[in-house]
């Protein structure tokens, strides 16, 4: 081995710059004439060397230190992709190669050579070493690998922790480039950026007959005494030849069942695969609750077609439950609508509880026993048998949700006149469950409705606080393209006014949900005298809004002198329908 030491530069044009030094010397030799002339020299001198040293740097001056010393490194694919003749091939290979380039003699003696084998994982066969390598016939690690798949990346990396600093580097790559693990570009680039040479001799495979079953396929969930269908996908890349002019192979098809230790088997099937993708459909039924692994196995008739015989399995497995269990929530007021549905459910084996929307369900616990929730055209609020209105409390919804969401339960929403948006479950907790959206959300369709409400205030302890709470549920119901506005009577010395948007007072809702509610929590109603000034505020108001359906509703303890009949009769007139909420009532 033979050292080689110089001095290097990394950018070597720009040592022109030192035929500026004449320059300076001439120059220095005329400015600097009163010094005297040692230290006019000595100045010029000093001058000089400044300058050389930063057209040095600028240069990238090095010391640098060569050997003429080789190391190199074979990595040898032992993975199953390659037949064990042409593995054990290579052996023989990495000896001629290192016997016809290893250079001998002085002053070039001491390069190394090394092998790597690797298949899953990657092992040290013989390490970097001067004289002949150590190789037996076969290879001594060949038991500590797992051949099943091919991890190049992790030779990579080993091959780049045995080499030393003292030598040039290179890696010779033995392999049919089949990786399926790991990412072996990312850590080539790495070592060619170190210095690190890397040929690759490539490794010819011969177009081999194989088999394999690419997966099976079987439903995850499946119920007691329900047939389901269990598919097995086969791949064959047999290519047409003597034994068969198509390409096809025959065989059997196994499948099998395991649940706790008992296995057995519940089809066999003799089947003649096509040449490319093949799926054979097992139907199947199974009268236990448990979980059970599913098997698939082919077996060629002539193994011969078939070359790697480890892919000619897959496995699957699955939960088997009990019967179904749904709960069917139908609205109060209109009772067996859904008869037929609960017919085809129980047909099906599923076990239904029919409840009525005025009593669908009191806690969370209650939910748990139920696969699925159906909502069968039940709208938020409706009437119980007494004529009273009952409504699914904020609660409720979120127990809905939450069981879904949290317990894999189902929600079926079943649409209808008293359904999504028609049943203001709208801009609730479901609505955000649900995979669509309850109302039109198309700036180009005209608003479907326009809300106002009037605000008396209520003389009953909280009555104000209540009187918000119900304005602003009113409010949380009403799509983004409806319009809204409300009639406060805060001020008593003044007439009674609308609380935004002055002085149209209805806005659309879309943007402005959130501001309204902050208005509205921050209102104090007063105490009007009567109901027919502030109606008819709100009548300009509606009549002046372009909605299709309109809407008022008068939130008050009820003492105020009523509207006047003529008032009542233009409402009539407009279409406008009238609902009252009474708070604390006198």
């Amino acid at each position: 081995m033979e050292w080689i030491k110089e001095i290097g530069f990394g950018q070597p044009w720009y040592l022109l710059l030192l035929l500026i030094l004449p320059i300076v010397w001439f120059l220095s030799f005329r400015s600097l004439a009163g010094l005297g002339r040692s230290r006019r020299l000595f100045a010029i001198l000093f001058r000089s060397l400044v300058i050389t040293a930063l057209v040095f740097a600028i240069a990238e001056i090095h010391w640098r230190e060569t050997t003429n010393r080789l190391t190199v490194i074979y990595l040898l694919d032992q993975s199953e992709s390659i037949p064990s003749e042409q593995r054990e091939a290579m052996l023989s290979y990495v000896k001629s190669s290192v016997e016809r380039y290893r250079r001998t003699g002085k002053p070039d003696e001491g390069d190394r050579a090394g092998v790597i084998v690797f298949g899953a994982s990657a092992v040290i066969e013989a390490a970097p070493y001067e004289g002949s390598l150590p190789l037996a016939d076969r290879l001594e690690s060949d038991f500590k690998l797992r051949k099943d798949t091919t991890n190049l990346e992790a030779a990579l990396r080993m091959a780049q922790a045995a080499f030393s600093e003292d030598s040039a580097r290179r890696i010779v790559i033995v392999t049919d480039g089949n990786q399926n693990v790991g990412d072996a570009m990312s850590i080539a680039e790495s070592l060619v950026h170190d210095g690190v040479g890397i040929d690759v001799v490539p490794v010819k495979l011969e177009l081999r007959t194989d088999v394999s079953v690419d997966k099976l396929l079987v439903p995850n969930d499946i119920r007691n005494g329900q047939k389901f269908e269990a598919r097995v996908v086969l791949n064959n890349n047999s290519e047409p030849g003597e034994s068969s002019p198509e390409g096809k192979v025959d065989g059997r098809l196994i499948l099998t069942q395991r649940i706790g230790q008992r296995e057995e088997k519940i089809a066999e099937q003799n089947v003649t695969l096509d040449s490319g993708k093949n799926v054979i459909s097992f139907e199947h039924e199974l009268d236990q609750s448990a979980i059970v692994t599913f098997n698939a196995r082919f077996v060629p008739s002539d193994s011969s077609v078939d070359s790697v015989q480890k892919n000619n399995e897959a496995s699957a497995f699955a939960q088997v439950r009990g019967e179904g269990h749904v709960l069917l929530i139908e609205d109060a007021s209109s009772p067996g609508e859904f008869t037929q549905l609960e017919e085809s459910l129980a047909k099906a084996k599923i076990n239904v509880d029919v409840r009525a929307s005025d009593n669908p369900f009191g806690s969370a616990a209650e939910l748990l026993q139920y696969d699925s929730v159906i909502l069968a055209n039940v709208s938020r609020a409706t009437e119980d048998i007494s004529g009273n209105t009952v409504a699914f409390s904020d609660e409720q919804i979120r127990m809905l949700v939450s069981n879904c969401e949290e317990l894999g339960c189902g929600i079926v929403m079943i649409g209808g006149d008293r359904s999504f948006g028609a049943g203001a479950w709208a801009n609730t907790e479901l609505e955000k469950a649900m995979p669509v959206d309850f109302q039109i959300k198309n700036d180009k369709i005209s608003a479907v409705g326009a809300l106002v409400m009037i605000m008396h205030a209520s003389e009953m302890a909280e009555g104000n606080y209540w009187q918000t709470k119900v304005g602003i549920e009113a409010l949380n119901v009403l799509g983004p393209m409806d319009f809204c506005g409300v009639v406060d009577w805060s001020d008593m010395n003044a007439a009674p006014r609308w609380l935004w948007k002055l002085p149209s007072g209805i806005d659309r809702v879309e943007s402005n949900r959130k501001r309204m509610q902050s208005l509205m929590n921050r209102m104090v109603p007063g105490d009007m005298m009567d109901f027919d000034t502030p109606m008819r505020l709100a009548l300009a108001g509606l009549k002046a809004n372009p909605a299709s359906m309109k809407h008022m509703i008068i939130i008050s303890d009820g003492d105020p002198s009523p509207p006047t009949a003529n008032l009542l009769n233009q409402y009539k007139a407009a279409k406008i329908k009238i609902s009252t909420v009474l708070i604390g009532t006198h």
